[in-house]
């Protein structure tokens, strides 16, 4: 039997690896921006299929974006606000 463990736990142990973390933080933007895309489309209360047809693409765009490996460019941030009826807020920290 497989033994269960949570996603947290999970990432903590693998992170606790330099060349591990060190590629995570590398992607931290990524990231980010893949759950920005999550939450805005599930508070709009779309699936990802309803958010493609609203885009005018396919559900599979719609999971590359939220998978979190690339970061979509300015213009596909737009498409995805304007069909969750989200704002777009960019910050730049010194």
């Amino acid at each position: 039997m497989v033994e269960k463990i949570a996603f947290a736990d999970l990432q903590e142990e693998l992170l606790q690896d330099p060349e591990t973390r060190s590629e995570y933080d590398a992607l931290a933007l990524e990231f980010e921006v893949a759950r920005k895309i999550i939450a805005a489309r599930t508070k709009a209360g779309l699936t990802q299929q309803a958010l493609a047809e609203r885009m005018n693409t396919s559900r599979s765009t719609i999971a590359r974006l939220e998978g979190g490996k690339t970061l979509p460019s300015l213009e596909t941030v737009r498409r995805v606000a304007r069909a969750t009826g989200s704002n777009i807020r960019i910050a730049i920290h010194g």
